[in-house]
């Protein structure tokens, strides 16, 4: 550990000897017309030789600004933007000592037209709307980032070890290139592969759904939508990388992304081929396709995966502009996984009477192939009419293989069951999907008309043969199988939904609209039996057959009303469903009907007040009813699982839940910090649960039950700060998130009643030297307690802590070396699994032939500790599991890049135009 000591060392005598004379900026800006102060005005000073950026910051809800700024002895100017204004601009001969430049008065614009500025320069940050925009030329990566080191770089970003991305505090839902998805709208292909030097500028809004889209409404989500539009000058050309790599244990890995841009016309090719765990794709710049590093969601300490995977993967990206108005992309994936696993677990089970332990182990194979095409449409017929179709289409193929074996024994130790299973089974599983969008607006502002229509259609089939061997040692009993099992399943769905608004007044809208749902799903199973006569599977097992069938139908009208006036947004709305729900089985020569009429209300309340530009407090209630399944209801016995008989209840009633949260976020630019806080809370006045009841051999009977009175509720807060001088980054924050819970239920005909609670409390810090190193500690504790009442066992409880650092120097020149090293301990493990574990992966790389070919070594689990050893605590049970990991293993690639823009071509400037353009920030 001395190395990251040193590290740490370095860290702070380099903030202390780049620390020097500052001296303070500050003003007040308003609108030369009616001296109304203007806020998320941006004010920035650049060097009045060059326009080189030297520091930045915006104004707050009374137009003030202050900022720090070093000692400068040649002229700058000091500019003020915003939207609508004339930009103001003028010179401070040198910077020596406090400056107040009082009142800044902005010049309405003459060049505005259609609400759009013209101005010659761009600022780092500019506020349109609710779209906070960020000029990406402006703030620093080293060469050849990817645009999710460049999102690490941009005040009130944060980009957590699992790859979530959040926006002051709001979780990042959709990422755009230019406005269309690359690959997929979650981001996880654009943010590994772009190249961070391509992108122009990172626009941030709240996330809206399209009817909210077309309509101009408020979103009435809670998260956040990231498009990066790309650089005019490398809007033509291409760009790549291509990867191949080998190492021990015949571990292997290789990749390839090529990306052609021409103007509108946009076409991604990508395809990967590895047997490390990375069945997705990633090009991360220190481990690759490496599972378990910085690539890896999750989290580096941990790898979950369940098995080995062997993978392979291609895969197509189009987007362009068909026709004016008619924008098209499209995506095409193929993939296919082999994974191997070996798996065994210990479970406690309570009961009331006392508790009895299962321990089970298998070995399983599987193969999936599948197939994945989607395309989206959006054709803008006249200014008023927008029309969107999505429509999708998957295809999985999969064959599985297994071996499994497990016991039941009292706490003395008495052996009540034993089974052992051998099954085979291929599956198919075919899926379309389509929605579509049609939006008229009209002259009078905020009137608008929306129709959507949906389809889901899916059909599934599968087929295999199990042998299997399970004894009752209290009765002294054997239930032996030799059966082919044949499934086919269809699912069919479908929606249309009309809604009008109307403005009221300039503050009030009102929507009226109607939906109708349809749904239809059939299973039809057939279980054989093997007969010695004619060594076939062809004696039909009726208790293990049965037909069911169940259908949906439903219609909801709806009203709400919306007001907007000032800083606060309040939005309620309402339906009630009328449901004919009805359901059939025909089970052991005997047809059953269920046909159930229900009206399901439902309720939701939203209300949003901006404080202001930095802080937000939004607060949501939802009342919701929802249906059993056909599986619940029907009277049928499934008898699939010679442990577990599983029957259904008519009598259920539906689910009926209450959903509240609150929230409050705060990020001020100007200070580069922020916090937010949050309450979310779900109450069941009525729930379905599962209720078993145990026979002397510890075999379950299941059905299903209607309880109420649990509830869940999540609360926590956190905090982040980013401090930037000259060549210095730091970034830390902290969060603190918290539960508390109850579960009721069941077990042999007595209610039981759990309360989990727990806290789990987060600290990170992450540090970038400029171009040379980078340095993220962060740490983790959690702790879960579960009381339990009617229960011999009256608590458990498990602590785990999470250390993680990641390190990358990049120095001496064209060398990189990065490390990811994480310790986990977990507390409450049994015997037979280790509580605690290190887990070191390193990566050593070395460019050259102008830096376009990268030779690399990496090792992964560097100590050969790594493990997958988890614990979970449910209402009833504890279980402890472990899966076959990858162990230590070492990987030498090279890595051929590729890159040739038509705006590049003898850039003004030379070969470091670009350096020149970005911004240097005390």
């Amino acid at each position: 550990m001395s190395k990251y000591h040193f590290i740490l060392f370095f860290l702070i005598c380099s903030l202390c000897t780049n620390a020097q004379e500052k001296f303070t900026i500050k003003g007040k800006v308003i609108g030369a017309n009616d001296n109304f102060p203007l806020e998320s005005a941006t004010v920035y000073l650049t060097t009045a030789k060059d326009s080189v950026m030297l520091e930045y910051t915006l104004t707050d809800k009374n137009g003030d600004f202050i900022f720090a700024a070093k000692k400068q002895e040649k002229p700058v100017f000091l500019k003020v933007t915003y939207m609508g204004f004339e930009t103001h601009k003028e010179v401070v001969q040198e910077i020596d000592s406090n400056k107040d430049f009082k009142i800044i008065s902005l010049i309405e614009s003459a060049n505005m037209l259609s609400g759009v500025t013209i101005i010659t320069e761009e600022p780092p940050i500019r506020v349109k709307n609710d779209t906070i925009e960020f000029k990406a030329s402006l703030f620093k990566v080293r060469p050849d980032s990817n645009v999710e080191t460049l999102l690490k770089q941009l005040p009130g970003f944060e980009v957590d070890s699992d790859g979530k991305i959040t926006v002051n505090g709001k979780e990042v839902n959709q990422v755009l290139v230019n406005g269309k998805p690359f690959f997929d709208r979650d981001g996880v292909m654009a943010l590994k592969n772009l190249p961070a030097d391509i992108i122009n500028k990172v626009q941030v809004s709240d996330y809206k759904t399209k009817k909210e889209e077309y309509s101009k409404s408020e979103s009435t989500s809670d998260n956040s939508s990231i498009n990066f539009t790309i650089d005019k000058e490398k809007n033509k050309g291409y760009f790549g990388k291509f990867l191949g790599g080998y190492g021990t244990d015949d571990r292997y890995e290789s990749s390839f992304i090529v990306n052609l841009f021409n103007n509108n016309r946009k076409i991604s090719l990508l395809g990967s081929s590895n047997n490390i765990n990375a069945p997705g794709f990633s090009m991360d710049e220190i481990f690759d396709n490496m599972g378990g590093g910085r690539n890896n969601r999750g989290g580096s300490t941990n790898n979950n995966s369940k098995g080995i995977t062997k993978s392979n993967l291609i895969g197509l990206n189009y987007s362009d502009e068909w026709l004016k108005g008619l924008q098209a992309s499209g995506n095409y994936n193929f993939s296919n996984t082999e994974t191997d696993n070996l798996y065994k677990s210990k479970t406690i089970n309570f009961l009331p009477t006392g508790n009895f332990n299962t321990e089970s182990q298998s070995k399983t194979s599987r193969e999936t192939t599948s197939n994945k095409a989607g395309v989206e449409l959006e054709y803008k017929a006249i200014p008023s009419i927008r029309i969107f179709a999505s429509p999708k289409f998957s295809n999985t193929k999969s064959n599985n293989f297994s071996e499994a074996e497990s016991s039941s024994r009292e706490e003395n130790g008495t052996l009540k069951n034993a089974s052992n299973s051998k099954s085979n089974n291929q599956n198919e599983n075919n899926s379309f999907g389509n929605s579509i969008n049609f939006n008229k607006s009209f002259e009078k502002r905020a009137r608008n008309l929306s129709v959507v229509i949906n389809n889901n259609n899916t059909k599934s089939s599968s087929n295999g043969l199990t042998k299997s061997e399970t004894n009752y040692f209290s009765t002294q009993t054997t239930d032996s199988r030799d059966q082919k099992n044949n499934n086919e399943n269809t699912s069919d769905s479908y929606s249309a939904e009309i809604e009008y608004t109307e403005p009221i007044t300039d503050s009030i809208r009102f929507k009226i609209g109607a939906e109708y749902n349809y749904k239809n799903s059939i299973n039809d199973n057939k279980t054989f039996n093997f007969n010695p006569s004619d060594q076939l599977y062809s004696n039909l097992n009726i208790l293990q057959s049965n037909y069911t069938s169940s259908t949906q139908s439903s219609f909801s009208p709806s009203a709400g009303f919306r007001f907007e006036k000032n800083k606060f947004v309040v939005d309620i709305n309402s339906s009630t469903a009328i449901v004919q729900y009805d359901n059939h089985s025909d089970y052991l020569n005997q047809s059953t009907d269920l046909n159930k009429k229900y009206i399901l209300p439902n309720l939701r309340a939203q209300i949003r007040y901006r404080i202001d530009r930095s802080k937000s407090l939004t607060a949501r209630y939802n009342y919701s009813v929802s249906l059993p399944s056909s599986n619940q209801l029907l009277p049928v016995t499934n008898l699939a699982n010679p442990l577990n008989t599983i029957i259904g209840n008519p009598n259920l009633r539906p689910n009926e839940k209450h959903s509240a949260n609150i929230n409050y976020r705060n990020f001020d630019f100007r200070t580069r910090s922020g916090y937010t806080f949050y309450v979310n809370s779900d109450f069941y006045s009525s729930e379905i649960i599962a209720s078993s009841i145990y026979d002397d051999s510890r075999k379950a009977t299941t059905t299903y039950e209607n309880i109420s009175g649990t509830y869940s509720i999540t609360g926590g807060g956190g905090w982040n700060k980013s401090v930037k001088q000259e060549s210095n980054l730091l970034r830390y924050g902290l969060s603190l998130n918290t539960n508390l819970s109850t579960s009721k239920g069941f077990t042999d005909g007595v209610l039981f009643d759990a309360t989990s609670a727990g806290i789990r409390p987060n600290i990170y810090l992450n540090y970038d030297y400029g171009a040379f190193f980078t340095v993220a500690p962060s740490y983790s504790f959690s702790y879960n307690e579960t009381k339990y009442d009617n229960y011999l066992t009256k608590s458990s409880s498990n602590v785990v802590h999470r250390l993680n650092i990641q390190t990358t120097s990049y120095w001496p020149k064209n060398w990189t070396w990065g490390n990811d090293f994480g310790y986990t301990y977990n507390s409450k493990l049994s015997s037979d699994f280790k509580k605690d574990f290190y887990l070191w992966n390193t990566s050593l790389s070395y460019s050259f032939f102008e830096n376009n070919i990268i030779a690399k070594v990496k090792v992964y689990d560097l100590l050969n500790q790594n493990q997958s050893a988890t614990r979970t605590i449910t209402a009833t049970t504890i279980r402890d599991d472990e899966n076959t990991i990858l162990k230590r293993y070492a990987i030498f690639s090279l890595t051929y890049k590729i890159q040739d823009f038509s705006g590049m071509k003898n850039p003004p400037g030379g070969k470091n135009n670009r350096g020149n353009r970005r911004m240097s920030i005390d």
